[in-house]
């Protein structure tokens, strides 16, 4: 368990404890003082027992009705300041008549702190304060009988600590209300770092996953050049000696067949090994080139989704090096998945541009757009993992990747990267 669920398990325990005490006390200090009264009438020592006992019955079911049974009223400060008022009345009745209710008095102290607000909670501290003087000093008798002065001082003096404890308690409650405020605070923060790590955890394992790719589909492609290259043109360059060795051959059948068997062999060999170098390529760019792929990617995607896509191509197409298509049709390919996934969008216009130095990307919907400068939990402000995977992708050919987008005015997205001919080197 962390320290921060610790404090807050310990703050319940504490305040739970603190209100069934509260609620009890009352109770348990009339039962006390009813028990002290029925006992001296066995001396005839408490002659008013009957009514006594009456106001003690009264003083529960005040306690009962307003204390207990209707906790929804402890906040109407009205209603519990006439509450408070009307104890202290029944509490001053009792300690009139039998002064060792004085003990009872005491709870009009938690009582005063609880209903009352501000500054009441110190006016209401002095009726328990002279009521318990009164209780000290043997009742009401002995006060008439010339003891006045007593009750007074006791009064003053009851009242005044009575009032600085108060302080002291209301000071107490205001730290414990900013601790809570704090641990409050702490968990929200705690819960926010969570959910960062989680979705930085995440963020992780995705790029590591598409480094993984990238690396793999280098290493895929580098074969390929490496088998175009050198086996591939050694094929190409033996069949073409085997053709003009052909040519000037006698008409010895022998000879012919090796060389015809020779050529054959050379032709199977170039065959694989140019199926070897598309097979490396994706799919859609193995027996097409760049705009045909995206078009066919887009034409399937728009079937799958039924939303409107359409492919303008401008500028001179050409077949560029194959790291150029690759990266811009997996552009296409996540840029379509993202407005599938959030954009709710109607319509997507992609444009391919060819230009002398680049070849752009236009991707735009008028979707519900979102803000690509809010920051998210882990920091990013670029929208999330499939647009970091595209800018690293764009990024690793020393191209750029733009997102523009409002909160209801779509989304426009391009991938902007330099035009590498094929057969051109990075």
């Amino acid at each position: 368990m962390s320290i921060e669920a610790e404090l807050r398990a310990e703050f319940d325990r504490w305040e739970r404890t603190e209100n069934a005490a509260f609620q009890a006390l009352p109770y348990l200090l009339l039962t006390v003082c009813t028990l002290v009264s029925l006992l001296l009438s066995l001396w005839d020592v408490s002659p008013h027992l009957p009514v006594v006992l009456g106001l003690s019955i009264a003083t529960a079911i005040w306690l009962l009705w307003f204390h207990t049974l209707h906790p929804q009223w402890h906040r109407n400060a009205p209603l519990m300041g006439g509450y408070y008022l009307g104890l202290m009345v029944l509490t001053a009745g009792l300690v009139a008549l039998a002064p060792w209710y004085g003990l009872f008095a005491f709870v009009g102290y938690p009582q005063a702190f609880e209903y009352l607000r501000g500054r009441w909670r110190y006016a209401g501290v002095t009726a328990p304060a002279t009521i318990s003087a009164a209780a000290y000093l043997g009742g009401l008798a002995n006060i008439i009988d010339g003891l006045w002065w007593a009750w007074i001082a006791i009064s003053l003096i009851s009242t005044a600590l009575a009032g600085a404890f108060s302080y002291f308690v209301e000071m107490g409650e205001q730290r414990n209300r900013k601790q809570k405020q704090a641990l409050v605070e702490l968990h929200e923060a705690n819960v926010k770092l969570e959910a960062a790590l989680e979705e930085n955890a995440g963020l992780h394992a995705q790029l590591l996953v598409q480094a993984r790719e990238a690396g793999v589909l280098d290493e895929r492609q580098r074969m390929a050049r490496e088998i175009h290259d050198t086996l591939a043109q050694g094929l190409a360059g033996i069949l073409t000696q085997l053709q003009a060795a052909e040519q000037t051959l006698d008409e010895s059948a022998v000879v012919r067949r090796h060389v015809t068997n020779a050529m054959n062999l050379a032709r199977e060999s170039l065959t694989e090994a140019r199926r070897t170098v598309h097979a490396v390529e994706p799919e859609v760019l193995a027996e097409a080139r760049l705009p045909e792929a995206i078009s066919d990617v887009t034409r399937r995607w728009s079937e799958v989704h039924h939303i409107e896509a359409v492919l303008t191509t401008t500028g001179d197409p050409r077949p560029m090096h194959a790291d150029v298509e690759v990266t811009l049709l997996r552009a296409a390919q996540e840029a379509l998945t993202n407005v599938a996934k959030h954009a709710k969008a109607s319509r997507v216009g992609l444009t391919l541009s060819y230009m002398e130095d680049l070849v752009t990307l236009d991707v735009r919907d008028d979707g519900v757009g979102f803000d690509p400068h809010a920051r998210r939990a882990h920091g990013a402000t670029d929208g999330g993992f499939g647009l970091a995977g595209m800018r690293q992708r764009v990024q690793r050919l020393a191209g750029r990747l733009d997102v523009e987008s409002e909160p209801g005015g779509g989304t426009a997205i391009s991938a902007s990267v330099p035009a590498i001919p094929a057969g051109g080197g990075r």
